[in-house]
């Protein structure tokens, strides 16, 4: 029916305060509730990089504690090989926007590795917001958007309702006291109008053409809204 962009991170790390890296890379579920939903409905996924590089994903996420039991995990782990369009991603810098009928953006902690300093997926983030078309952003794929500029600097998410992985959800992952910066407090020094739900709840917003996830467990509401906004 029409085609959709998954821009992910091609981080496999991210940098702590201390110099020292965290193993990462893109949440499962963050990719899996919304490409199971999109393809059932009959769209066509397009995966992008930064690089091009086959998109990394955070093993954690593929683990029996992330997924209620080893059962359920077996069958991400299975479901995320299947998806042939994680071997097959395109640059970020080659995407046509009017290729597409929506842009979507996963999280995991890679996302706040490359994706906040690239100016291809900033560029891609202003022309999304200014077309109308739905952008939507799920747990720590908001830091995309620090990227993304008007031509006076200014950010295009300004005044924006939207959320994202919070400080007390980072606090409690224990990465908090090792992050060299927090999604939140970046995306309200923006001028965005941040809201947060209870710490790793199902907690979504939408403002004009923008949709946003807190957290991973966000993810399948995320992708049943951005179905409905392409019927």
């Amino acid at each position: 029916m029409a085609k959709i962009l998954f821009v992910l991170t091609g981080a496999d790390h991210w940098t702590l305060s201390d110099g020292s890296t965290h193993t990462t890379g893109y949440w499962a579920e963050e990719f899996l509730a919304p490409y199971t939903a999109l393809t059932e409905a009959g769209h066509e996924i397009v995966v992008a990089t930064p690089a091009g590089t086959v998109p990394p994903v955070d093993q954690v996420s593929l683990t029996a504690d992330s997924n209620g039991g080893q059962a359920e995990a077996d069958k991400v782990a299975a479901a995320i090989a299947a998806a042939p369009e994680l071997q097959q991603p395109i640059r970020i810098a080659d995407a046509v926007l009017g290729d597409y009928a929506a842009v979507y953006y996963p999280g995991g902690h890679g996302a706040m590795e490359d994706l906040p300093t690239d100016q291809s997926s900033g560029e891609l983030l202003t022309a999304t917001l200014s077309s109308g078309k739905p952008l939507a952003i799920v747990c720590h794929g908001p830091a995309a958007i620090l990227a993304a500029k008007n031509s006076d600097g200014t950010s295009p998410f300004t005044g924006y309702r939207l959320t994202g992985f919070t400080n007390d959800e980072e606090t409690a992952a224990g990465f908090a006291p090792k992050a060299p910066w927090l999604l939140q407090d970046r995306l309200v020094a923006l001028g965005a109008d941040f809201r947060e739900a209870a710490p790793f709840a199902p907690h979504i917003e939408v403002d004009r053409n923008l949709y946003t996830g807190q957290n991973p467990a966000s993810s399948a509401a995320l992708a049943a809204e951005l179905v409905k906004a392409l019927a």
